[in-house]
Order: structure tokens, then C-alpha cells, then sequence
């Protein structure tokens, strides 16, 4: 088996090394733009086999997708973060241009391929990668729910001075600050999170999800890597081995919760084809508005693409 990860930054390079110390796959191929820098980190990789005993073989190329030919899997990163004095539809123009090429020259060569989107903006990129691959949408999805549930879960983990193994939670919506964690589907080895912890307290953890990109990106000038790396990883693993399990992921909703033609988080099964089920809750009234403010969101930011795409 083999999975291509485009963009050797930080995201891109942790993803890579966590589906190595995996070995999840017999063979990862990191690409990027800047000359050397996907060989070097993937070679960083590669010697590290040895002292973490793992034999997944890392190979690095700099813009070569000749390379990545027959490729699994594909995770694309790529793309640039938004700087001071950039409006956000600079950052989409932008983003959205090299998520388009990649895309291109990833299907070119792997036409089989299932793709996972990392770059930001995530919703409107997945729209972008399924414009352009024209895949089903069972093959393009975006990353963003496990690292925005796993952001939860640590925080009631903290609060709560319980293993984070033992919480499991769903969470839906867009990729920010109008995402939809919802208490009522979370658990503590099967107890309701309700009972364990205050609404007052819940709400505040609920909060902190949210903004949860924003509070590093202060604290460290940069995005996170580490935790949206082995986000990505878990989902390409889920899919390799067929596991079938049930994640958050970013798709393309046809009918689902009232929805149509828009890209959300929703719970889904991953599995060998992709996206094997889109999993469809019986939300109450609160937590169906809280979806359909995310969906106003998500489809205002769609249509800022759209506009991009028809001039």
C-alpha cells in the first residue's frame, strides 16, 4: 500500500511520520514545493526506523507526482497561512489555486485515489478538490472533526482527571468557530458527560473547542501540526486496513440532516472505499439550528469560491 501526503511543513511532515511509525503503509511519499525540503524530512524519517523499529519506507520528491503514481491514498496540506493585511478572500483565491494544481497532479497519477484535504480553509478546499477531481464524494473529504473532537476530548479529560481513552464524542458542523460539539453524544466509558460534569463548566470546555486553533496560534505565533498530522493519519489508516470506524469528517452533504450540495462535518464510516456511510442523527431543535448556522457559514464562504472560479 502506499499514501502520498503534498506539503512537507510541519502538518504535512507529522502526518507522514505518524503513518510511518505506524507502519501503517509500506510506503509514504511526502511532496513539496521547496527544493529538498521533502526529501530531508523524509529522510529524517527513514532514519529513524531503526530506533523507533519500524520498516515503512519515506520518500521525499520535490514536485515530481510522477513519483506518487498509484497512490492509495492522497493527503494534501498544501497551501499558505493567512497573513496580516490578507483578507480571507485573498487567503481562499490563494489556497484554493494550489489545492486546484495539486489536485490535478495528484489524480493524474493516481486516479484511484482516495484524497483527504488538510489546507485551509477546510470546507470550501474539499469543495475545490471535488470540483476538480470530480470523484464521488465518498473519495474527497476533509480533515477536521477528529482534531476538533480530539481537542474536546483532552479538555474534558483535563476538567474531568480521566484518561482521554476513555471519552468518545461526536462533533459536527463547519471547521471553526461555528462548529456544533455536541454534550449530548459524549461519553465517559459509556456515562453520559452530563453527569459528570456542570453546564456551566461544559459550556466553557465547549468555547475552548471552538476558538481551540486560535489559543495556539497565540501561544505559538503558528498553526498546530502535531495534533492535525495524526488527525489525518488516523483517517488514511482507517482506510487502508478497512477498519470501518466512525469519525467526523468533512463531505459533500446530498439530502442528509436537511442539507444538500454543501460541505460539513458529519459522523461517517471510513472504510476501504472512503466514505462507506454518511451517518444521519436525530438532532434536537437546539443542536439542528447550531447545524444550519454552520451551514449558512460554510455555504457564504462557498459562494466566495464560486465567484473565483466564474470570473
Amino acid at each position: 500500500m502506499k499514501v502520498t501526503v503534498v506539503g512537507a511543513g510541519n502538518v504535512g511532515a507529522t502526518c507522514a511520520d505518524v503513518l510511518a511509525y505506524r507502519e501503517v503503509v509500506n510506503e509514504v511519499i511526502l511532496v513539496d514545493i521547496k527544493e529538498g525540503l521533502a526529501e530531508g524530512k523524509a529522510l529524517d524519517i527513514w532514519e529513524k526506523a531503526p530506533i523507533n523499529v519500524y520498516d515503512t519506507r519515506t520518500v521525499g520528491v520535490s514536485n515530481d507526482y510522477s513519483k506518487t503514481a498509484g497512490s492509495d491514498v492522497v493527503v494534501i496540506t498544501s497551501g499558505l497561512p493567512r497573513k496580516p493585511g490578507m483578507s480571507r478572500d485573498d487567503l481562499i483565491e490563494t489556497n484554493a489555486g494550489i489545492v486546484k494544481s495539486v489536485t490535478e497532479n495528484v489524480i493524474k497519477y493516481s486516479p484511484e485515489a482516495i484524497v483527504i484535504i488538510v489546507s485551509n480553509p477546510l470546507d470550501v478546499m474539499t469543495y475545490q478538490a471535488h470540483l476538480t477531481s470530480k470523484f464521488p464524494r465518498s473519495r474527497v473529504m476533509g480533515m477536521a472533526g477528529i482534531l476538533d473532537t480530539a481537542r474536546y476530548r483532552a479538555f474534558l479529560a483535563e476538567a474531568l482527571s480521566v484518561s482521554p481513552k476513555e471519552i468518545q464524542a461526536v462533533l459536527m458542523g463547519g471547521h471553526g468557530d461555528t462548529m456544533v460539539p455536541l454534550p449530548r453524544y459524549t461519553t465517559v466509558a459509556g456515562i453520559p458527560v452530563t453527569e459528570l460534569i456542570d453546564s456551566e463548566k461544559l459550556d466553557a470546555i465547549v468555547q475552548r473547542t471552538k476558538t481551540g486553533g486560535g489559543e495556539l496560534v497565540k501561544l505559538m505565533g503558528t498553526s498546530a501540526w502535531y495534533a492535525p498530522g495524526a488527525a489525518a493519519a488516523q483517517m488514511v489508516e482507517a482506510i487502508v486496513k478497512d477498519q470501518r470506524r466512525v469519525f467526523p469528517v468533512c463531505v459533500k452533504l446530498e439530502g442528509e440532516y436537511g442539507i444538500d450540495n454543501c460541505y460539513l462535518g458529519v459522523p461517517v464510516i471510513l472504510g476501504k472505499n472512503g466514505i462507506e456511510k454518511v451517518i444521519e442523527l436525530e438532532l434536537n431543535k437546539d443542536e439542528m439550528a447550531l447545524l444550519k448556522e454552520s451551514e449558512g457559514h460554510v455555504r457564504e464562504v462557498m459562494s466566495v469560491l464560486d465567484k473565483l472560479n466564474n470570473k
